[in-house]
């Protein structure tokens, strides 16, 4: 029977390769979902059967089926409930809770396990208690920054703070492995959860808003290691094998998106971004040239290939459906539309497709940044919505610009462009887009969703 389970637990990492491998495509991403959680069942499913059979007493496995039950209940109304914008608030608060229970853990084991478990176990359980504490009070800070509660605070400040704490925690185990503190193994681990939940406010505090997917990510991948690290601890090897997946995934994906904003980790975690001049500051003024609705509406009569570029605006502004009704009206006059998402478009990597899914768009009208770039000057019209520093061409003109190097749509290659905004305001590096300079883009001032409805009406009037 034991060799069932073993055989059961490999085919739930099986299950996890393969949920990640599809998540990698937008198109199988559900399918992803669904094999990686029929992963998770069955090694749920397997715990409580060897739970059953051995000396694990009814009353904890009743505990541990009541908290499954109402976590699967909570978890099920939270999701149905948060809106996209506020996505990445729900990772947040779903990693949070990852790193809080690889910090209970560890606190539980060192209760029991302190005098009978060698070096390397009290070791390996002290590191996944120290980032279990840093990726649950990070995560949660993180959480709060996005939903705007937190206010910045002074970078300095914090950074050098954080640096203390940290070199504290550092130094904590070799002082006490070396019998220079004169504290049971109990409260040494005490103190080091402390000292690191103190230490995941401060690791994040300094971090501006926008940057904050970036730290979930990372965050993210920390948990993955505390989780790996009880997996150790217990001898488990699904645990062990979901914590690395975990890790890896989430530090990839942390450094893919700082290359796409071209900013190296360490600027992102300091809170810094590229001095400018004041050429390129969000200060020097611009003069743009705005467009009516029916002015639009006459230009997007004779296109025949148009790019339609999403960004957070949208997001914020529930657009997508109207968005997606604007499309499907193009293309019963025959025009070929395309969707053309960059990688950091909207909070998260992949914001936009779910987004754009919700409002039942087809994956083949989704093209990527690097897919179609060299092909811009084909459309006939190009639609920004909401997006600003992924469109911005002095990322590939002005040396001195924040933005320079930042991979970008390369809208400005339209023959026409036309992009909606609320305001003036930059993005979230602060600088001017030249963009709304040029002679071919003009400025639709608005809310995206009030904007597309009237556009969609006088089309159709037409």
């Amino acid at each position: 029977m034991s060799t069932l389970i073993e055989m059961g637990y490999m085919l739930s990492i099986f299950s996890f390769l393969g949920g990640l491998k599809f998540m990698s495509s937008p198109k199988k991403a559900k399918q992803g979902n669904m094999l990686a959680a029929a992963g998770m069942i069955l090694v749920v499913a397997l715990t409580f059967y060897v739970g059953l059979t051995e000396t694990v007493p009814y009353i904890n496995l009743t505990i541990i089926f009541l908290a499954i039950v109402l976590g699967t209940i909570l978890g099920k109304s939270i999701s149905n409930k948060v809106e996209m914008t506020k996505m990445p608030q729900l990772i947040s608060l779903f990693n949070a809770t990852g790193g809080g229970c690889a910090l209970i853990l560890g606190i539980i084991e060192s209760q029991f396990d302190a005098s009978t478990s060698g070096l390397g176990n009290q070791i390996t359980l002290i590191v996944g208690l120290l980032t279990g504490a840093v990726a649950f009070s990070g995560s949660i800070v993180a959480e709060r920054k996005l939903s705007g509660k937190i206010k910045e605070y002074k970078t300095k400040a914090a950074i050098l703070f954080g640096r203390s704490v940290l070199l504290v925690i550092v130094l904590l185990p070799f002082l006490y492995f070396s019998g220079v503190l004169p504290i049971g193994f109990p409260a040494f681990i005490f103190a080091v959860a402390g000292l690191s939940l103190l230490y995941g406010v401060l690791f994040v505090l300094p971090i501006g808003g926008a940057d904050m997917p970036v730290v979930i990510s990372l965050l993210n991948a920390i948990t993955g290691v505390a989780t790996a690290c009880a997996g150790i601890v217990y001898n488990n090897k699904v645990m062990i094998a979901g914590g690395i997946f975990v890790s890896a995934a989430g530090l990839f994906l942390t450094i893919l998106m700082c290359r796409a904003m071209n900013r190296s980790l360490l600027k992102v975690l300091t809170g810094t971004f590229k001095k400018g001049n004041k050429s390129s500051s969000a200060e020097a003024e611009q003069v743009v040239r705005e467009l009516s609705i029916p002015e639009m509406v006459m230009q997007l009569s004779f296109a025949k290939k148009v790019a339609i570029v999403p960004g957070y605006g949208l997001a914020v502004a529930q657009a997508q459906h109207a968005c997606a009704q604007f499309q499907h009206l193009l293309e019963e006059r025959e025009t070929e539309v395309h969707y053309i998402i960059h990688p950091v478009a909207g909070r998260m990597p992949g914001h936009m497709n779910v987004l754009l899914a919700e409002a039942k768009v087809d994956y083949s009208n989704l093209k990527e940044m690097d897919e179609v770039n060299d092909e811009m000057d084909t459309y006939d019209f190009v639609l920004v919505i909401g997006a600003n520093d992924v469109v911005n061409p002095m990322a590939e003109t002005d040396e001195d610009s924040a933005v320079y190097g930042m991979p970008i749509i390369r809208a400005y290659r339209g023959k026409q462009v036309v992009v909606i905004k609320r305001s003036m305001n930059t993005g979230y590096a602060g600088v001017s887009n030249r963009l709304f300079e040029m002679e071919n883009c003009a400025l639709l001032f608005g809310d995206a969703k009030d904007s597309l409805q009237q556009i969609i009406g006088q089309l159709k009037m037409i």
